[in-house]
Parts: C-alpha cells; sequence; structure tokens
C-alpha cells in the first residue's frame, strides 16, 4: 500500500521535472545543478515548516481573516521564500544561467522539489486512508506549485539581465511578491470554504495556466532567437 502512495506522491512532480527540462530545447541547463536545486528544493520543506509553524502560533484570527493569515502569510510568503532562495544560492549567480528562460526552470526545479517532499507528507503520512488526496494534489496543487514558479522565474529573470540596480532591486522584490500572493489567493480560496470564492477556484486556475503560459512562451521565443543567431555567427 505505502509503495502505491509513494508512486502516486513521487509522479506529478517527476513528470512535470522532467518535461520542464524538455521545454529548455536550445540550451540546455546541465543536469547536475537541476538535481541540486531539485534536491535543496525539497530540503526546503525543513526550514519551511519551522517558521510555519511559528507563524502559525501567532495567527490570533477567527474564521476567513485566519483563513487569509495561513494562506497568504504562513503559506504564500514563506513557501516561496525559500523556494526563491534556492534558486538564489544555487542557481542564480551560475555561469549557467545565462538567458530568461533559464530562470523559469530554475524556480520550476525547486518548487517541484519542495511540492514533491510536501507531496508525500500528505499523501503517505497524513491523509493515507483517502485515496483522492493524492489525485486532487497531483492535478492542482503539485502544478500550482510550479505555475508559482514560472512567474518567480520570469521576475528573476528580469532581475538577472536588468540594466540598474533600481531595475533589479524592483524585479527581484517581485519575484517573492507576485508568486507569494498567487499562492495566497490559490489556498485561501480553498481554505475560506465560502461558496462564492469557491466557484472563483476553477476560473482562477485557468487564469494561472494562461498567464504563466504566457510568460514561458515569452522566453522560449527568446531562447530559441537567442539559439538561431548563435549558429548564424558560426
Amino acid at each position: 500500500m505505502y509503495t502505491r502512495l509513494f508512486i502516486i506522491a513521487l509522479t506529478p512532480g517527476i513528470v512535470l521535472a522532467f518535461s520542464a527540462y524538455l521545454t529548455d530545447r536550445y540550451d540546455k541547463e546541465p543536469l547536475r545543478l537541476l538535481i541540486k536545486v531539485f534536491i535543496f528544493g525539497a530540503l526546503s520543506v525543513i526550514p519551511t515548516g519551522i517558521v510555519e509553524s511559528i507563524l502559525s502560533s501567532f495567527n490570533i484570527f477567527n474564521g476567513i481573516l485566519g483563513a487569509a493569515y495561513t494562506a497568504f502569510i504562513v503559506a504564500g510568503v514563506t513557501e516561496e521564500f525559500f523556494k526563491r532562495e534556492v534558486v538564489l544560492r544555487f542557481a542564480f549567480k551560475s555561469h549557467e544561467f545565462n538567458e530568461k528562460l533559464d530562470g523559469i526552470i530554475y524556480a520550476a526545479y525547486s518548487a517541484l522539489g519542495f511540492a514533491t517532499i510536501e507531496n508525500v507528507m500528505y499523501v503517505v503520512f497524513r491523509y493515507t486512508a483517502n485515496p483522492y488526496v493524492g489525485i486532487y494534489r497531483g492535478v492542482l496543487s503539485v502544478p500550482g506549485h510550479l505555475l508559482f514558479a514560472v512567474t518567480m522565474g520570469y521576475y528573476l529573470s528580469l532581475a538577472k539581465f536588468s540594466n540598474s540596480q533600481e531595475e533589479y532591486q524592483y524585479y527581484l522584490k517581485k519575484s517573492l511578491r507576485v508568486p507569494a500572493i498567487l499562492h495566497g489567493i490559490f489556498d485561501f480560496i480553498l481554505m475560506s470554504e465560502v461558496s462564492f470564492l469557491l466557484t472563483l477556484f476553477m476560473p482562477f486556475v485557468v487564469y494561472l495556466w494562461i498567464v504563466n503560459l504566457r510568460k514561458l512562451n515569452r522566453y522560449y521565443k527568446e531562447s530559441k532567437e537567442l539559439y538561431t543567431l548563435r549558429n548564424k555567427r558560426f
């Protein structure tokens, strides 16, 4: 039984990581660095859990305000901060990070490492008796982490290739603020248990896919153009 649950929990993150690797067609990142980012993204569950536990103890609110505090502060800001920290520490200053698409790829691997371990915790250990948790998280939660990562990586790349210190600081802050807000909205809709808000969940997920696929496609096209330009020179 546990073997099956582990497979269910691990599969979404691994499949999405492989898909991200295939997306980076023209100037692939080294596997050793991607695996490193993925592993440290997974390990970031530890400090995230500690900080979330501390922040949760300060939640003095009830009802919808309590849900908002948990969604935006405890989960949104904390999880996105540590996932971004992995990219900043292990990939951001690397010479391998040499085009804008790379920001999305590295952010995706950090997020999917985190999401994979989080998924194991939920599917294998916390909700062992509920088979639908693995399906729900595999379809929504793990891809959700990937979508937040696309936004994060999009702004990290704008910071990396900025033309001034002011621009760098602006996009660096945005690389945390925007995914944290999106993450918070995602969690808040589900935690609020308000019928009206729940009806907005799927439209919001569709919105996330549309917006982030556009971001990804923009950098993908740029990567292709750079690759074509390099080949013409040689």
